[in-house]
């Protein structure tokens, strides 16, 4: 690296470029917070009003609700949407015929490529009153209306998109696996319940670690798109979000102060859940983390 500096510098300028301008300046934005900003005044110029509107967010009786809807979607996304990817993989990982299996893992990584947009559009269609869902039970329910539905629609259609596509690592990560350790266990008697056990699953651990502690320190990270899409006048009480309400506020509303001190606790909740998360994984899993 020290004799092929100029190399290195060339190529890697570009993204470090990009990285500060786009990751790093807007930070700085951060600072209306803390501010009553005004667009003519500029980020500078605005009254300075220090922790107003976070005391203003934490006193607000909505505050606990838009939170909690928040964890849920989140929590329960990752209890159900985590172990399904880890499964597909072990899953496809026991087909021996390649043409199958290629076969399988491309309709399996094809709602990946479908917009988000879409499949909102579809998932209206499909439990409309008059949907496929509605006319395969023989009734007329309108889901999309039904706040305790909300969150089974949310997570089910996201399993259903994402499961597959990031199932792929976890693919990669098994096709690198012993295969002696697989002999050496068959020739002792393991079933495949065993040789997953023993076999596969210690392969792919450490790549199992590393998504557990990223997926769970973005448990406040939730999708605004998708659950912007989804959302109707009657599925408020579940579907209205962090995100969803920091658009609404800080976009429809114009409050651009307020939206930014709800995202910025929201990021600051994230950071805390990634160090935590890290910090509980390592103390159980010999000391290998982030």
């Amino acid at each position: 690296m020290k004799r092929n500096w100029q190399l290195y510098l060339i190529f890697m300028m570009p993204a470090f470029l990009l990285t500060i301008i786009f990751k790093y300046i807007p930070m700085g934005g951060v600072l209306i917070a803390f501010e009553d900003y005004s667009a003519i005044q500029g980020v500078f110029g605005s009254e300075w009003v220090g922790l107003k509107h976070f005391e203003r967010f934490l006193s607000s009786p909505d505050f606990m609700n838009y939170l909690g809807n928040t964890l849920k979607l989140s929590l329960f996304g990752l209890l159900w949407g985590f172990p399904i990817p880890i499964i597909l993989a072990l899953l496809l990982n026991r087909i021996q015929r390649a043409g199958i299996k290629k076969k399988i893992q491309l309709v399996m990584y094809a709602p990946n490529f479908i917009s988000v947009i879409v499949l909102c559009g579809m998932v209206f269609i499909f439990l409309s009153p008059v949907g496929p869902i509605n006319g395969f039970f023989g009734t007329n329910a309108n889901f999309m209306t039904m706040p305790a539905a909300f969150r089974t629609i949310y997570i089910a259609s996201g399993v259903w998109q994402g499961a597959g596509w990031a199932s792929i690592m976890y693919t990669a990560a098994l096709s690198n696996a012993s295969q002696e350790l697989t002999e050496a266990a068959i020739v002792d008697g393991a079933n495949i319940l065993q040789q997953i056990k023993n076999v596969d699953i210690p392969a792919i651990k450490p790549i199992i670690v590393i998504q557990f502690i990223l997926q769970a320190g973005n448990i406040m990270s939730i999708g605004f798109e998708k659950a912007f899409a989804l959302q109707t006048a009657m599925n408020l009480p579940s579907s209205e979000i962090l995100a969803t309400y920091v658009y609404k506020l800080g976009l429809q509303l114009g409050d651009y102060s307020f939206s930014t001190a709800v995202g910025l606790f929201n990021s600051v909740i994230n950071i805390i859940l990634l160090f935590a998360v890290n910090t509980i994984v390592k103390r159980m899993n010999e000391g290998q983390g982030l």
